[in-house]
């Protein structure tokens, strides 16, 4: 399978929009926010992030078909990685692929990422890309309408 980054088109947000919308990768993800529930903030954050030179944003491509999203985003020092690959393709090594093709293309280091504690296969992508557990730290999660423990990663 072919995994390719490229810019993100204004179509990929039609994928984008019910993959954030699923409730089970929402209750996975645990950490979401309001553009995770409501179209009209959801196309309010993409407008933002696409067009802000800090972030680094890519759509990610399997065989062809986009499959979800990878960014990078903060200031230099607090620089963070996020991804999002539709539940559809789970189990298949995209996300390790592509957050490991995502960070070649940024320089900054440290790097940081979250994960939620019982969220293993995306702490095992995180660590399999070099990142390493730092820390824990607890924060409320939205899409569980409870406090969750997150466990804290950087690639140095």
């Amino acid at each position: 399978m072919e995994i390719e980054l490229r810019e993100t088109e204004d179509g990929d947000l039609g994928v984008f929009w019910p993959q954030l919308t699923d409730p089970v990768l929402q209750h996975m993800a645990a950490i979401t926010r309001k553009y995770h529930y409501d179209r009209g903030h959801f196309d309010a954050h993409w407008a933002k992030v696409r067009h802000d030179p800090e972030v680094t944003l890519r759509t990610v491509l399997a065989d062809g078909v986009v499959v979800g999203h990878a960014a990078v985003f903060g200031p230099p020092e607090e620089r963070e990685v996020t991804y999002v690959i539709g539940r559809e393709h789970w189990g298949r090594g995209i996300a390790t692929r592509a957050l490991a093709e995502l960070i070649r293309l940024e320089d900054t280091r440290p790097l940081h990422a979250g994960a939620v504690a019982d969220n293993a296969g995306s702490i095992r992508v995180l660590e399999k890309c070099g990142f390493t557990v730092t820390g824990r730290e607890r924060d409320f999660a939205r899409a569980r309408g409870e406090e969750v423990d997150v466990v804290l990663l950087t690639l140095s």
